[in-house]
């Protein structure tokens, strides 16, 4: 019997798995996908999960091939609201580290197969979960065509907003869509804002823009309507009539189009089973919370399922605890991504000098700092 299979591969379950390989358990990781996808809609890793990924000791390789963001700036028309500073979010990590979702990912598998050999098996489809006995869940899935079988004392659920485990459950999620279409891609950098966020609040509606490894700099622009299939070429046209710099459309890869909703578990814990990340709580990913709230659901169960094995049983108000603390941490992210998307909507006239002079009043108060603290999810 396991001590604990974590159903979903992605940066969450691998890095919660590679958590529990540190700690000495008997882990092993269903991943339904057989490679990982070459695109990356998240790159932000802000400081709280820097922090938990020292307890795997790759906190340092992620920081070495990261763009430091030290700073964000606000601007519309040209002219700079304000900005805000990172100083004060960690004494060890006072910035947000931007690196794609790919690197990061390949660093937790790394780590994990340097721990546990083996332990993350790919192509392997959930089935069927069994949770009915009161010291195991028995777990059937199939690769290949070929029924496989396991039994576990605790089971994870990392498997992504639309979860095989949370519907096996029969755990309902509540859906909020938002009218709110995105495009994004990746330019070589062209702006001259160094490694510098920007944020330009114009009149049609937002760009946002981070800094990436290797002179690259990702966009997301929020749009009128959906657009189906975005180009680089239109992607880069729209950035250039909004900020007046227009990418070099050559250079565009990671294209695509989005739309921001939220989804919310009703509860997080049946028994010895646990969703964590996106089976949990999927939440819009402007503000770039979503994956980071995932890392630290997984290093705050780590713990409870490593205490649980060593007193084998289940520990209920432990759990209670931790599901009670991380569905208020996902509601305070979703309404974070709301503010955000709120703010970045298109604007003109009286709202806009409204919106304008009331950011750049914040920003030139002690307010930035609390600004500063509550995007990089600092827990100080």
């Amino acid at each position: 019997m396991r001590d604990v299979v974590v159903i979903g591969g992605g940066p969450v379950g691998a890095f919660l798995a590679a958590l529990l390989a540190e700690r000495g358990l008997d882990v092993t990781v269903w991943e339904k996908r057989r490679t990982t996808p070459p695109s990356s809609r998240a790159i932000g890793v802000h400081p709280p999960a820097l922090e938990s990924f020292t307890r795997i000791d790759i906190a340092e390789q992620v920081v070495e091939r990261a763009v430091e963001i030290r700073r964000g700036i606000a601007r519309t028309g040209g002219r700079t609201l304000g900005s805000v500073s990172f100083a004060r979010v960690s004494d060890r990590f006072p910035f947000v580290a931007s690196l794609p979702q790919f690197v990061t990912q390949a660093l937790v598998e790394g780590r994990l197969e340097a721990l546990a050999p083996g332990a993350l098996q790919k192509g392997v489809e959930l089935l069927a979960l069994d949770d009915v006995q009161p010291d195991r869940v028995r777990l059937h899935g199939r690769v290949d065509g070929v029924d496989v079988f396991e039994v576990a004392r605790f089971v994870v659920g990392a498997d992504g907003p639309r979860s095989a485990v949370r519907h096996l459950l029969g755990i309902t999620a509540s859906l909020q869509a938002y009218d709110a279409p995105f495009v994004m891609g990746d330019f070589r950098d062209d702006t001259g804002d160094g490694d510098d966020a920007v944020v330009h609040l114009e009149s049609a509606g937002v760009v946002e823009s981070f800094p990436l490894p290797a002179g690259r700099r990702r966009f997301v622009i929020r749009t009128e309507q959906a657009m189906a299939r975005p180009t680089p070429e239109t992607v880069a046209a729209l950035i250039g009539q909004r900020i007046g710099i227009t990418p070099d459309a050559a250079t565009g890869t990671g294209v695509s189009a989005f739309a921001t909703r939220r989804r919310m578990a009703e509860r997080l814990v049946r028994g010895r089973v646990v969703l964590i990340g996106d089976a949990a709580h999927e939440i819009s990913p402007i503000g770039g919370q979503g994956m980071n709230l995932g890392w630290l659901d997984a290093d705050a169960l780590a713990p409870l399922l490593v205490a649980g094995i060593e007193r084998d049983r289940v520990d209920t108000a432990a759990l209670e605890t931790f599901e009670a603390d991380r569905l208020k941490a996902a509601w305070r992210a979703a309404r974070q991504a709301e503010a955000n998307m709120s703010m970045g909507r298109p604007s003109s006239g009286l709202k806009k000098a409204a919106r304008d002079f009331g950011f750049g009043l914040a920003l030139a108060s002690p307010a930035k700092h609390l600004l500063a603290r509550t995007y990089a999810m600092s827990r100080g």
